[in-house]
């Protein structure tokens, strides 16, 4: 990376607004990343990892607390994080849970600046039915997928590598070259900096100059 390239500061990241729905969300301009995944499996602990912050994303004990779309801003203009509500073990009402799949949905269909979907996994439970269910989505759309399997600290190293490649060959067989998936530790902070790259090439893809830099 030359030194005039721009850099991303995920530690500035900041919190803008919230969203119930996808009109209430900023203009559809710039390029953001959303992170998905179930009630239980770290996402707000993994985002708070990824930008050094211990309260950006909320966590808490009680799953399912995230009821909006949350949008952070990073420090280039334009670029954002958004953090997806909880899908899961959230003890509310069916019609609220019907109210966020609905918006989430259309949010994740028709949201022209997305660049690629981070998928949270709790690493000892992969692929339950709402990651299915992104699975699916992103290969209808060809949104890009990175999966970060959380919680690797509570496993022992050889399983923890078994269910990685298990899991990469069987989306691979499905999304391609648009899935990558690692493993991940918010405790540990293991895996921060593969996270930070990943994002790093949706947000800032290379430019025709770089590739003719690189071919010289």
């Amino acid at each position: 990376m030359s030194s005039n390239e721009p850099v991303i500061h995920y530690n500035a990241a900041h919190f803008t607004t919230s969203a119930s729905k996808l009109s209430q969300c900023p203009p559809d301009e710039g390029a953001e990343v959303a992170f998905a995944g179930r009630s239980n499996a770290g996402k707000s602990s993994a985002i708070n990892a990824l930008t050094q912050q211990t309260q950006l994303a909320r966590v808490s004990k009680t799953p399912g607390r995230t009821q909006l779309i949350n949008f952070f801003d990073l420090n280039i203009e334009g670029l954002r994080l958004v953090d997806l509500p909880g899908y899961g073990y959230a003890k509310v009402p069916v019609a609220l849970k019907q109210h966020w799949q609905k918006h989430l949905d259309a949010y994740l269909q028709h949201r022209e600046c997305l660049r690629g979907v981070v998928l949270v996994m709790d690493i000892r439970h992969p692929m339950k039915e709402f990651d299915q269910m992104m699975v699916d989505w992103c290969a209808s759309t060809g949104v890009p997928l990175h999966v970060l399997l959380t919680k690797a600290d509570k496993l022992k190293r050889g399983p923890a590598q078994s269910t990685l490649l298990q899991l990469r060959k069987a989306l691979t067989q499905v999304l391609g070259d648009r899935v990558s998936v690692q493993t991940f530790s918010a405790l540990k902070k293991t895996g921060v900096d593969q996270l930070r790259q990943r994002l790093d090439s949706w947000f800032l893809p290379p430019t025709e100059d770089d590739a003719d830099a690189t071919e010289a």
